[in-house]
Order: C-alpha cells, then structure tokens, then sequence
C-alpha cells in the first residue's frame, strides 16, 4: 500500500512557516537573478527613507523578504531562525495567528528604522537646498541621495519570533554557538535585547546591521503578544 500522507522533511514543517522560508529563498535566488536582465530586485523592494524618490508604501512588506546576495549567510540564518523557533509558535497559535505575528514584527522593525533614519537626516529632510554635493565630485538631488539608505531582510520578524519564545517558553534550556552551557531562552532574549541596543547606540563604524529595527519587531511582537494574551484571557482562552 501507497502511504499517501507525507513523511518528508518538509511535510513536517507547519504550513506558513514553510512557505515563508521558500518564498524567502526564492527571492534570494531572483535577486541574484534578476540584475542579469537589468531588474534590481534589492532596489526596488528593499524598504527606502519615505523622502527618497524610490520609495514606494509596498517596500514595508517586500523588504522583509530580501537579503544580502553577496553570501548565503544572510538568508540562511535567518531561515535557520524561522525554521527553529517559528514552526514552534506556529504549532501553539495556529498558521493564521503566527502569519499575522511574522508580518507586524517585520513592520515594526520597518516603523522603527524609518523613525531611526528620520532622526539621522532630519536636518536634511528640512534644508531649504534641494540638491547635495557630494565630496565634490557629484551634485544630486536630495531625493536621490536618500535612495542610497535601504534596508532589507527579515530580522525584524526573526527578533519577535525569538521574543515570542521567550515569553511563551521562558525557561526552555537553548545553546549558543560554540558556548556549551545551556541559557534559557528568557535570558537569551534579554542578553540579545541588550546587545541590539547597545549596537545600535554604539553605531560602530563599518556596521550596517539595523539593529534599532531589531529592537522594533522586538517591541511590536511584545504588545501583539500582550493583546492577544489580554484578549484571549477575557474571552476565556488561554492560547498565551
């Protein structure tokens, strides 16, 4: 007999979560793709400053799709992420909850960094010249020298899949990479939090980590989480 229902690895992966981390591959390999028939796909989805002239409203969803195609590292450890952590919330919530979580986080993390760049060139955003010298050797548009500022990835979703386990699994024993001591995974959240933040205050020279945005689908997955757990609560479940 033919056993028709799916013993494969995938088969064992929840719904959305899968889909997620195909779609995210899929997009890693037409952005390598792509420029070959001059399309920029990491241009033309990756989340722009609202001031420059390639923003558009849809990169706030798109970005968090797109990652570095210089390495496979990017791509890969955040689908690492997915893959070990999401699946498990997908399992307790439910594909449509767990969807709704991975998309506010990652548009709190876009919220965020829009705020953080806002903050950075707010002085510009109010000049009264309408055009930038660079170093001398080119005159653009201030518009145009914001097209230089994008962000892409899907951290921001990752830091709230890793808070929400966090909350949901406070004292679950997790491993770091080459450390051999067990941390549980409420600390880890927190040492993680506190790492983000102090990278991003340090804003070491060379890193172009958005590390507030981490932070951002941090805080936005933690006040989902605490309506939904208020939520459920009055209404007499206790899915949280």
């Amino acid at each position: 007999m033919i056993n028709q229902e799916g013993s494969g690895f995938l088969s064992r992966i929840p719904v959305v979560t899968k889909n997620i981390i195909i779609i995210n591959l899929l997009f890693w390999m037409a952005s390598i793709v792509l420029p070959r028939i001059g399309i920029d796909l990491i241009h033309i989805g990756g989340l722009h400053f609202p001031w420059a002239t390639d923003f558009y409203a849809f990169q706030f969803i798109s970005y968090m799709f797109l990652h570095d195609t210089s390495s496979l590292s990017h791509v890969f450890f955040n689908m690492f992420a997915v893959y070990m952590f999401g699946r498990v919330l997908e399992n307790v919530w439910g594909p449509k909850r767990f969807l709704i979580f991975y998309i506010v986080s990652g548009l709190g993390a876009a919220v965020v960094q829009e705020a953080v760049w806002f903050f950075n060139l707010r002085e510009l955003v109010f000049a009264s010249q309408d055009y930038i010298n660079l170093n001398g050797a080119q005159i653009i548009s201030k518009g145009e020298y914001m097209n230089y500022f994008v962000t892409i990835g899907a951290s921001g979703s990752v830091f709230g899949i890793l808070l929400a386990f966090g909350m949901l699994f406070p004292n679950v024993p997790l491993y770091l990479m080459f450390i051999p001591v067990p941390i549980k995974a409420k600390y880890f959240v927190v040492f993680y939090g506190l790492a983000e933040l102090f990278m991003g205050v340090a804003n070491f020279g060379g890193d172009n980590v958005a590390h507030f945005a981490h932070l951002g689908g941090m805080l936005f997955g933690y006040f989902l989480i605490r309506y939904w757990r208020k939520n459920d609560n009055d209404n007499g479940r206790f899915y949280i």
